[in-house]
């Protein structure tokens, strides 16, 4: 039996070995995230980052936030982007509404050339799918972030979409955040469940990277990319209305 005093310590172990991994092994498909970020920035796209239940934190980490690029504009499921509806399991099951993700975004400003990214852990629900489908089919480019063990490994589930397909098969690029099936870290002695999940660790940092390789990317192409500063350090709301300026035809969470 493990001492419950050396638990804390096993959970950051085991996070920091996640993170190794996405270093390690997603170096490339982080590259190109990056780029096609980049890409659709200078090709006078807009960005939005979509994720159902917790895997919109990851979402909303990057969306109007301190060095994070201003463009990125969240995609809400009403009822579906987190834990605040009652029941709370009412957002579990609009994740399984078939043709909600085509009218969510027949709703909303995205259009051919811009770009989503779309954040759902295993991958296997009708509304992260689908919402991959339908905006490749209006002209988007997806990218996609996913633990690839909920499509190809052992435990893997079967999809909950009816073509027995999963997030990973309708993206231009995926980030795989290493995650194994049921996203549990820890075991206990007398403890019935595993516990103590990663999956926001992992893939918060594959956002982070992929905005900091587009942020390069840009610099390097001789942009300025629009980076918001922190309202709370001297300077920085004038910072950022002169960002919200330039760009505001791209910037959605101000209307």
């Amino acid at each position: 039996m493990s001492d419950s005093s050396t638990l804390a310590a096993q959970y950051l172990d085991a996070s920091i070995a996640l993170l190794e991994r996405v270093r390690d092994e997603e170096a490339g498909n982080i590259e190109a995230a990056g780029t096609l970020l980049a890409d659709t920035v200078t090709a006078g796209g807009r960005l939005f980052a979509f994720g159902a239940g917790h895997s919109s934190l990851a979402a909303q980490d990057v969306v109007y936030r301190a060095g994070s690029l201003a463009l990125m504009n969240l995609l809400a499921v009403p009822g579906a982007v987190g834990v605040d509806v009652m029941p709370a399991t009412l957002g579990s099951a609009l994740e399984r509404v078939d043709g909600l993700a085509a009218a969510v975004l027949d709703a909303s400003p995205a259009k051919a050339g811009d770009a989503l990214v779309i954040i759902s852990l295993s991958g296997r629900n009708a509304l992260p799918v689908e919402m991959a489908i339908n905006a490749r089919a209006l002209g988007l480019k997806v990218i996609g972030v996913t633990s690839l063990s909920y499509a190809t490994g052992p435990d893997a589930p079967t999809s909950r979409h009816a073509s027995g397909t999963f997030l990973r098969d309708h993206c231009d690029v995926v980030l795989d955040s290493k995650i194994a099936v049921g996203d549990a870290e820890l075991t206990y002695e007398g403890v019935d469940a595993p516990f103590a999940s990663a999956s926001t660790v992992t893939t918060s940092a594959l956002m982070q990277s992929t905005l900091a390789t587009c942020a390069a990317t840009l610099a390097d192409r001789g942009v300025q990319p629009p980076l918001l500063r922190s309202g709370n350090v001297d300077g920085g709301h004038a910072w950022n209305a002169k960002v919200f300026d330039e760009y505001r035809d791209r910037i959605f969470y101000q209307h």
